[in-house]
């Protein structure tokens, strides 16, 4: 099997751009019999002459031509090969994939997930949302770096992973300044009957809300249930519903909603996880993110 020899084709290529052995011979630092050598064994390997005497130069024959085309798309991608492999580690974004389990609070997952985009270096954050058996599918053939979640890595599913708790807080409710003006008596009791967004099936919160209203001896109306709770805010900004978020989320909400808080249900508590195939953290955004949980987020707000 002949195989082309990549040091000869250099040669080669060098010659036809400098025009003459000679000048070849000087930018490769090479005799001209060196230079020459060289080329005799490619014309050799390949069957036929790439260069024919003009005068007292050499000119490319017509297979030396299109040999040149090739060689010229070999070397250029060759000397953007070794630049791009130079300037990669300072330029190469860190990616960072994530995760997000159905019915978890967007504004929740944001507060979390953003610490980890101000690292020293660069971070392309790809976020996918999706039921957690198949997130953590994705995550055990490590389609994902992490997965948030609001419960722990179920026992009943074949996949290694292990569970981190980020951290815990209570619920606050929020209404629209309109329907919070409607509403008459004091909190919780004004719950009772008024219009209500429910957090969707998938919310591992709804249950614990469920109970702390039966507790509570609360009736709300129920006028909507929300597996996506970005939507469920836009709803409740509305006025067709009062709603719950977790408390670390609450000054955020009512700035971006324009929404009073009502009241808190600091004994409902709502957990953050984030689940990896590492029994400790290593990727970089991953420890970044459960540092900022467990000291700012976290760590003040119950």
């Amino acid at each position: 099997m002949v195989t082309l020899n990549y040091k000869h084709l250099r040669y080669f290529w060098t010659v036809a751009k400098a025009g003459s052995i000679a000048r070849a011979a000087q930018q490769l630092q090479r005799t001209p019999q060196s230079i020459s050598g060289q080329i005799q064994e490619l014309e050799s390997t390949l069957g036929t002459e790439l260069f024919r005497r003009a005068g007292r130069g050499l000119e490319l024959t017509d297979v030396g031509r299109h040999a040149l085309l090739y060689a010229d798309r070999i070397f250029t991608m060759g000397d953007e090969l070794l630049d791009d492999l130079r300037e990669r580690p300072a330029r190469r974004a860190l990616e960072f994939k994530v995760g997000v389990a159905e019915g978890m609070p967007k504004a929740m997952v944001y507060r979390m997930i953003e610490p980890a985009l101000h690292l020293d270096q660069d971070v392309r954050l790809i976020c996918r949302e999706g039921r957690l058996p198949f997130l953590l599918a994705d995550l055990a053939v490590h389609r994902f770096d992490m997965v948030i979640a609001d419960r722990p890595m179920p026992n009943n599913l074949n996949v290694r992973g292990f569970s981190h708790l980020l951290g815990e807080c209570g619920l606050t409710f929020f209404g629209s300044p309109p329907l919070l003006d409607s509403l008459t008596g004091t909190f919780p009791a004004l719950l009772d009957q008024a219009p209500f967004l429910l957090p969707g099936e998938d919310a591992a919160i709804r249950p614990r809300l469920l109970q702390w209203f039966d507790e509570h001896d609360i009736r709300p109306r129920i006028v909507g249930e929300f597996d996506d709770s970005a939507l469920m805010n836009s709803f409740g900004q509305t006025g067709t519903g009062l709603f719950v978020a977790p408390t670390a989320t609450a000054a955020y909400l009512c700035k971006q909603y324009r929404v009073r808080v009502i009241g808190h249900a600091a004994d409902v508590k709502e957990q953050f996880y984030a689940i990896t195939t590492d029994q400790r953290l290593e990727h970089p955004a991953v420890v970044a993110l459960s540092r900022a949980a467990r000291e700012d987020i976290f760590g003040t707000v119950k």
